[in-house]
């Protein structure tokens, strides 16, 4: 009969064993140990070798664990540490470093003629109760998202565990919100400076909470977390639409890789232009993500179908992250928004300057509009006029508000 706290393929205490174990314990460290990219071994070599790999890992990890630990199989490339001994800042870096620098110099023996390289990751967390195990696994989170091969101590007060109660706050905020409709679309103004007139406005979103409102930086990542991405988007639609259906303004519509993944738009926005009496060539939709992210058949089937009836498409926040010419030549849109940080920064930044004098000779080579965002001041406005940049946006001109200019 098999030990429940036994596993199976390791023959080391499982995850039964371990719960139990913290459960009696007044004070431990955990160093919880994830496997960097075990998938790979299972999808090149197939599972049989997977197991074998993991057996000889937890072999390994016995072997040059601290002295007086306990070693648990936690999931399948999960392995907990769980030492008892008061241990410094120092010694519990130093029993990390030591494994995973064990790690780095060591080829996992999986058969009698094939050795495979593997490398591991390490949370570490100190305290009491099983909680300590999902303090661990979050410090491995945070590690990832910058390296892996390494190792990080749980921070109770980190930019990421912040981060992470933000967006569990707004989890069940952007709930209510749905729930009570409070979420509201507001318009700023966009100017043709050849003109000097307000040609376009740019719908964005709000949550409206006792009178405060909430910009979306503070709340899509949760909204995508819920899977309410397109719901946002929707409501921007409708109540945009809405808004221009008795003026001649354009208006561009901020839309994601979620709402095109979810292939509804087309059909959404055709069927509420012509509710709204409102021509497609009136609407950009306004590319969120950096434009390499917008390569796959289908996403490209889906813009050019877009343009096909009329819509326009605009790249915002060009030269922030990882954009660049290349793909913007291939992707060849009705206009392009400079990052902000560059236009807020061109009177006092060389490089700003370059950046947007490059940005709008290519733009003008390659007929795309250019849209000046943040611009704050008369100087700043003064200078875009200058390089040839057709369209400003920014508190210059007018923020945004629920009601038309």
């Amino acid at each position: 009969m098999q030990n429940i706290h036994n596993d199976s393929l390791t023959n080391i205490a499982n995850r039964f064993a371990l719960m139990e174990y913290l459960q009696g314990l007044e004070h431990a460290n955990i160093f919880l140990i994830d496997i960097d990219n075990f998938s790979n071994i299972n999808n090149a070599y197939g599972f049989e070798i997977g197991d074998a790999a993991l057996v000889e890992i937890a072999r390994l990890i016995a072997i040059v664990k601290p002295f007086t630990s306990k070693l648990f199989r936690l999931n399948s490339d999960e392995f907990v540490v769980v030492c008892m001994d008061v241990m410094s800042s120092k010694k519990l870096s130093d029993a990390a470093s030591s494994m995973i620098s064990f790690f780095d110099q060591t080829e996992i023996e999986v058969c009698d003629d094939m050795n495979i390289k593997v490398s591991i990751s390490i949370g570490i967390s100190i305290g009491s109760g099983t909680e300590i195990l999902n303090h661990a696994r979050t410090a491995i989170k945070e590690l990832r998202e910058h390296k892996r091969s390494s190792y990080k101590v749980y921070d109770p007060n980190s930019s990421f565990i912040k981060k992470q109660q933000e967006n569990i706050y707004w989890v069940h905020k952007i709930k209510e919100a749905f729930e009570e409709e409070r979420l509201v679309t507001y318009y700023q103004p966009i100017v043709n400076n050849k003109t000097k007139k307000i040609e376009k406005y740019e719908c964005l979103i709000r949550i409206c909470d006792d009178g405060i409102l909430t910009p979306p930086i503070r709340f899509m990542e949760a909204s995508r977390l819920t899977g309410t991405l397109s719901l946002v988007t929707k409501s921007v639609i409708e109540q945009s639409f809405k808004r221009f259906s008795d003026t001649e303004y354009e208006f561009s519509i901020n839309i994601t890789s979620t709402d095109l993944y979810l292939d509804y738009l087309e059909d959404y926005l055709l069927k509420s232009a012509k509710k709204h009496n409102i021509h497609p060539s009136r609407v950009a939709l306004e590319m969120l993500e950096d434009i390499n992210t917008l390569n796959t058949p289908e996403i490209l089937a889906q813009l050019n179908s877009l343009r096909y009836h009329g819509f326009k498409i605009s790249i915002d926040d060009f030269g922030s992250q990882s954009s660049n010419f290349s793909r913007l030549l291939e992707f060849s849109p009705d206009y392009l928004k400079i990052d902000g940080s560059f236009i807020k920064n061109i009177l006092t930044d060389k490089k700003s300057l370059i950046i947007v004098e490059a940005v709008v000779l290519l733009c003008k080579k390659s007929n795309i509009k250019v849209i000046a965002e943040f611009v704050h001041s008369a100087e700043v406005q003064a200078k875009v006029e200058e390089l040839g940049v057709d369209y400003s946006q920014g508190y210059h001109f007018g923020e945004p508000m629920e009601e038309l200019q």
